[in-house]
């Protein structure tokens, strides 16, 4: 069985139990952009409640966002945590999409993956991870976005040797995936649910929809 063989099994039986996730909540791209970098090191749960903040303050657009003040937007932001550091780090952001384009995302847009993603890399704060759900979710783009739940997936599953990085565990997906941008949303989504409820740091394969495939703990 190759390898793309293998991620599409798991692919479906993971869609099988779960169903679709409708990720990424957000009313617009530029929300999904701000819940990208406010969910780092947090559930996202904590930032909905942030961004219902952000919201009933009436300052949820980038010109808005980029006039506030620092530490007005740290107080707005807390519940998701660290809120002083992701204050800088959307402070950050909100200088590279307003200085640079002005605000207006359509010109964001026009912008090519490859590029885009270095621009992102290149704003303090902003990792692989973020930048990649950026991509993904608020421009659908077809970049497939790993985290700690995707590498532990993979490497139960025998699908990647340790020790692996980043960029090789994007590729094992993005290579051997068709290139389509619902489907990367879709698995990594689902990567995420099977993380939490079953392969966890102690892992529980007892019903486990990957249960029966080969795997080593």
């Amino acid at each position: 069985m190759t390898t793309g063989q293998k991620l599409n099994q798991i692919y479906e039986r993971l869609l099988a139990r779960f169903g679709p996730q409708h990720w990424w909540p957000g009313e617009s791209p530029f929300e999904v952009m701000v819940g990208a970098i406010l969910t780092q090191n947090t559930n996202w749960g904590n930032v909905e409640k942030a961004i219902a903040n952000l919201r009933h303050a009436d300052v949820l657009t980038a010109e808005r966002l980029h006039a506030l003040p620092r530490d007005r937007l740290a107080e707005l932001i807390r519940p998701a945590g660290y809120f002083n550091i992701k204050a800088a780090r959307l402070a950050g952001y909100l200088d590279w999409l307003c200085g640079r384009y002005g605000g207006d995302l359509s010109r964001v847009e026009r912008r090519g993956t490859s590029a885009l993603r270095e621009e992102f890399l290149a704003i303090k704060g902003i990792g692989p991870e973020t930048a990649d759900s950026i991509l993904l979710y608020a421009f659908n783009r077809p970049v497939f976005v790993v985290d700690a739940y995707t590498a532990r997936v993979a490497g139960r599953h025998g699908l990647i040797e340790p020790p692996f990085d980043y960029p090789q565990l994007q590729d094992l997906f993005q290579s051997s995936l068709a290139q389509d941008a619902p489907l990367f949303n879709e698995y990594h989504a689902l990567l995420v649910r099977v993380g939490k409820e079953h392969c966890r740091p102690t892992p529980r394969c007892k019903g486990c929809p990957l249960e029966g495939l080969p795997h080593r703990v």
